[in-house]
């Protein structure tokens, strides 16, 4: 056997194997020290460059074990399940223009409205097309093609147990393409999702695996990418060392809110929760003038990160709360569970976030938060008994970028008597804040009366926790009573409070028109349930609790004696802001039961509408249609030509359906069908003959 120069991965070093200069044997050069890999050899080799002179014979038994090594790098299916990951660990490469600053929209456990973001949003200069490299090598183990969500993604599991995601691509490249073309036809769908082994499709460090696009749930072109270890957490990809991203901003605080946590609890004498605009100057933000208050008070703060040359708001890794230079509150995500992904409610205040669409982030820990951000397990309230409580929070990012934001709670004895409380728009009404009914009325004269409670036939007499010369509060402890009815001089109105479900298991609510079912775990905190119906437009809304109440858990609703022999076309529909949305349901009789993950209005909908479909280009080469639905939303399209299916690859957020053929040699042409059903199972053709 004759070698010449032979460049070699010995363990995790480059190698060349040369013949000496006498010609009886080869020298084994290693020249560079990188980091061993868990396959490496020669690992413990100390050392820079290394010559080791060795026989024509061992270089040979030298060259088959690392074909054996390199093979036995990618069939290590049961290995890789069962290891337990070093998470941050060898080099990896950043996957858009490595070597070359780049730009983020998105950083890893954002606040986002529905969860946490579990990785990074690479800019792609708005393009689709960028090439999308891989950060390590190792193999293709999954495959997730879909309308929302990822859109087009891959994921590549690497020797040390990690796995990257690659989100939102426009096409996938390499050898693996053609075999999921391949798949969509097999089975006849554009949703796909394959799972495969590691001898299957390999990876290098460096391939391109795929280009940059739009695709799935993405508000833009950009890469999505996330890095998980063993156990399928999210880790932040920043960790791994990438100098293709600068970061010298600090966070950025702006608002403050202060909460009262219970009936005895005032923030300037008042109940409930108030925000206060922070003034900032450079890494520095404040209150300019203490807050009265007293009791026990939760903080929230409104407050972002920024990143170097971008105008996009990211997340911040690290908050703590400092009271009198003690520190009572840490907050710090390093990484993301995504079985707990959607408790991300019970870090947020909910009512801001669907009122307002602003995410604040609690500096306290509620009972129900089951997250594990918290490495203090402190819950962070402030108990504001006497004198003053200097308060600084501490916001800093991965890069380690920090700023403070500083204010003082200074104690005010309790008080009945308010200076000022805002103008009631109506004489009487009432909101619930946690476990508290607050009730707001309007004077009825001179003499101030008590306020009446009725429960169940029982008559109760309730003054007032504090007042203005025009503005009257009634605090009432739900956990003690529970209210049908409230009657003043101004008035009278109904609760329509029905039962008290628990949070910790399974209830079910049982009445003559509705009845709910509540799994363990639906529920992050006890529920006082409102149930009432009333007309508008000539339909029944049915209001069923609160849609500012968080849900973890889908709960099942029937809604009985309808009045309706339902079918497929009436369907349930969540109501907010004059929005319907659709939700769906199964008839019996005229009963329907539905599944939903918020409550609030619904009513029942007919769709008779079947959807439209708009031709956009229909030729040899390809089909392009535009769809849409006017309310109960596109459920599945399918297309042939000639009677054979016809892959249509579908993009939710234009409308736009977009063939692709099997065989690229084979023009369409014949008779071509389009066939789009929405979810109330109306049904729309398009035919044409193609010639």
């Amino acid at each position: 056997m004759k070698l010449s120069n032979i460049v070699l991965l010995f363990g995790c070093f480059p190698a060349t194997i040369q013949p000496t200069a006498h010609g009886s044997g080869y020298t084994l050069q290693v020249r560079h020290r990188a980091k061993p890999s868990h396959f490496g050899f020669f690992a413990s080799i100390p050392c820079t460059s290394l010559s080791i002179q060795v026989s024509s014979a061992l270089i040979t038994l030298f060259i088959l074990f690392l074909s054996i090594q390199s093979f036995a790098q990618f069939k290590l299916s049961d290995e890789l399940k069962h290891s337990k990951s070093t998470e941050v660990t060898g080099t990896y490469q950043f996957p858009v223009n490595p070597g070359q600053p780049n730009f983020l929209a998105g950083t890893m456990g954002e606040l986002r409205n529905t969860h946490f973001h579990a990785g990074i949003d690479v800019r792609t200069n708005n393009m689709v097309g960028m090439p999308i490299l891989a950060t390590q090598s190792g193999y293709v183990s999954r495959i997730i093609v879909g309308t929302g969500g990822y859109g087009h993604a891959m994921m590549i599991t690497h020797p040390d147990g990690n796995t990257s995601l690659y989100g939102h691509l426009d096409q996938f490249k390499g050898p693996i393409a053609k075999h999921i073309l391949e798949e969509h036809y097999s089975r006849k769908s554009f949703d796909l999702d394959l799972n495969f082994t590691p001898t299957q499709y390999p990876i290098t460090k460096g391939d391109t695996i795929g280009l940059s696009g739009n695709t799935g749930g993405s508000s833009g072109p950009h890469l999505h990418f996330e890095i998980r270890n063993s156990n399928n957490e999210a880790l932040n990809p920043l960790a791994f060392g990438f100098t293709e991203i600068e970061d010298k901003i600090a966070p950025l605080a702006f608002r403050i809110a202060l909460k009262t946590m219970d009936v005895n609890a005032r923030v300037n004498d008042k109940f409930g929760r108030f925000e206060f605009g922070l003034v900032r100057s450079g890494n520095t933000a404040r209150l300019a003038a203490p807050i009265f208050a007293h009791g026990k008070i939760g903080i929230e703060i409104l407050a972002h990160d920024k990143l170097d040359r971008s105008q996009f708001r990211t997340g911040i890794s690290k908050i703590e709360v400092y009271v009198d230079s003690v520190l009572t509150f840490q907050q710090q995500i390093h990484k993301i569970d995504f079985n707990t992904s959607r408790d991300i409610v019970t870090l947020m205040d909910y009512k801001s976030l669907k009122t307002k669409g602003v995410h604040f982030n609690k500096l306290y820990i509620e009972d129900g938060n089951p997250l594990q951000f918290y490495p203090s397990k402190n819950p962070g309230f402030v108990q504001v008994n006497e004198g003053t409580k200097k308060i600084k929070i501490v916001l800093r990012d991965f890069a380690g970028n920090e700023s403070t934001a500083n204010f003082s709670l200074k104690y005010d004895p309790h008080t009945n008597e308010v200076p000022f409380l805002e103008n009631l728009l109506k004489p009487l009404e009432y909101e619930v804040a946690e476990n508290t009914l607050v009730i707001h009325s309007k004077p009825c004269g001179a003499k101030e009366k008590p306020i009446l409670l009725f429960e169940k036939g029982k008559k109760v007499e309730v003054n007032t926790s504090y007042r203005s010369i025009n503005h009257l509060v009634y605090l009432i402890d739900l956990k003690k009573s529970l209210p049908d009815s409230i009657v003043n001089c101004q008035g009278s109105i109904v609760l329509n409070y029905k039962d008290v479900v628990p949070s910790k298991t399974d209830y079910t609510h049982y009445s003559n028109h509705i009845d709910i079912q509540f799994p363990n775990g639906a529920l992050y905190d006890t529920l006082y349930l409102s149930l009432y119906e009333t007309q508008k437009n000539n339909r029944t809304i049915y209001s069923i609790g609160n849609l500012l109440t968080p849900i973890h858990g889908s709960v099942t609703i029937t809604l009985k004696e309808t009045g309706i022999e339902g079918n497929k076309k009436i369907a349930a529909y969540h109501l907010e802001a004059n929005r319907y949305e659709y939700v769906g349901g199964a008839w019996s009789n005229d009963r329907i039961t539905f599944n939903t993950t918020e409550l609030g209005d619904f009513v029942l909908l007919t769709d008779s509408v079947a959807p439209t479909i708009t031709r956009i280009s229909c030729t040899t080469l390809s089909a392009r249609f535009r769809i849409r639905d006017n309310l109960s939303g596109i459920e599945k399209y399918e297309a042939n030509i000639n009677g054979e299916w016809l892959l249509m690859k579908y993009d939710y957020k234009t409308g736009i359906l977009q063939s692709e053929r099997l065989d690229k040699q084979k023009f369409l042409k014949g008779d071509f069908e389009l066939k789009v059903t929405d979810r109330a199972g109306n049904e729309r053709f398009y035919r044409q003959r193609i010639l």
